[in-house]
């Protein structure tokens, strides 16, 4: 595996919270640079938004894809243009503040499902990404969670999750039924744990029952519960 690549003009931002927001990654870490698995995602990309955060890490968040992102985003730039995984100013920025506020700034790595922006007809539409493009990007996944081992993988949002599972040779019927549900994946040697994608997360939360203070409580605690069991045994909440 790669060293990570530094990035000089990184910085910490700010989005006028009164929760300090975590600062912006400088590095990255890189498994195939010039990865061309997925031509028409190669063509369009800026950069390979590869993970970021420590290889130690406890807890992976893996996220579906790329956002747009903007490029004179000034601070906190986001999405395909930074190359930095979970880095667009609304996604990015909430997804790392709650695990922040859980006690995980410095120990939570950051991916995606699919490294490249997922661009359609439109340039600067997000779309989902494939079932092949899923596929085709999974070794990446797997690498990352080799070299890093964590105690438990967030998996924010269907895609993710399906990405995940697929590693497992599993299927996901539904999504919502899922959610905060901790499942173990035997192949994997970790916790699997889906979380709404922070994108969809105030149109959500209210339906599986919870206000934004204990559905954040609830992921600090099924986290928590993982971290101190192993697969024979129950991490439910």
């Amino acid at each position: 595996m790669s060293p990570s690549n530094s990035d000089p003009n990184a910085a910490g931002a700010s989005d006028g919270d009164s929760t300090r927001a975590p600062a912006f990654p400088t590095t990255r870490n890189v498994i195939e640079p010039d990865c061309d698995r997925c031509p028409a995602l190669a063509a369009c990309r800026e950069r390979i938004s590869w993970g970021t955060g420590p290889l130690e890490a406890t807890v992976v968040v893996v996220g579906e894809a790329p956002g747009y992102g903007t490029p004179d985003a000034d601070r906190w730039r986001g999405g395909n243009w930074t190359g930095k995984a979970y880095t667009s100013r609304h996604s990015g920025r909430r997804i790392r503040r709650m695990l922040a506020q859980l006690g995980y700034d410095e120990t939570a790595y950051y991916t995606n499902a699919v490294k490249c922006f997922p661009a359609s007809e439109e340039p600067t539409s997000n779309r989902e990404p494939t079932a092949d493009e899923r596929e085709t990007c999974r070794d990446h996944l797997l690498a990352e969670l080799e070299a890093i081992d964590p105690d438990v993988v967030l998996a924010t949002g269907k895609h993710a999750t399906k990405t995940v599972l697929a590693a497992e040779g599993r299927g996901l019927e539904g999504f919502l039924e899922h959610v905060l549900e901790p499942t173990w994946c035997d192949r994997l040697d970790v916790w699997l744990v889906p979380i709404l994608h922070p994108s969809y997360q105030d149109v959500w939360i209210g339906r599986l029952g919870y206000e934004p203070e204990g559905y954040l409580e609830a992921i600090g605690e099924i986290l928590e519960n993982c971290r101190e069991t192993t697969g024979g045994d129950s991490a439910g909440h």
